[in-house]
């Protein structure tokens, strides 16, 4: 069973990015298991030790970069499906805080991925990618949901 594991900078404070979170988790669900982790925000070295402490071993891990690659939904459905079929069962998706993300954390990533060029909060790019997983899950299932 697939594991999808949100690591994130940061506490959600806004009740809509709960709210949509908790659906996008419930929906995910269907698929595998889904989990947050969440560290304290402080300085970017601090959250990058902070974010290195609570990666898994052996896990898949994507960090959101803005200088990472950029991919439609069709070529991240494909990628994870290809990793999958290489046999990674757990995803890390490692979202840093608002100044940014340590070379440390961007060293370790499998993908650094790049939602697209304009910025957003943390809080809504974890809502952005929980949404584009589902998408690519419902996508390699040929499920619609996808247009």
């Amino acid at each position: 069973m697939i594991r999808f594991t949100f690591l994130s900078v940061g506490k959600l404070k806004e009740e809509y990015t709960k709210k949509a979170m908790s659906d996008y988790c419930l929906r995910l669900s269907r698929y595998g298991t889904v989990s947050s982790v969440e560290v304290a925000e402080s300085d970017i070295e601090g959250e990058g030790e902070a974010l290195l402490k609570k990666l898994p071993e052996r896990a898949y891990v994507i960090v959101l970069d803005l200088h990472g690659k950029m991919m439609s939904s069709e070529e991240f459905a494909a990628k994870l499906d290809r990793e999958t079929v290489s046999g990674a069962s757990h995803f890390v998706f490692v979202i840093g805080g608002s100044d940014g993300i340590s070379k440390k954390v961007t060293d370790k990533a499998d993908l650094r991925l790049c939602l697209s060029p304009m910025t957003f909060t943390h809080q809504m790019t974890r809502v952005i990618i929980a949404e584009q997983i589902y998408r690519a899950m419902k996508i390699n299932s040929g499920e619609t949901y996808h247009k």
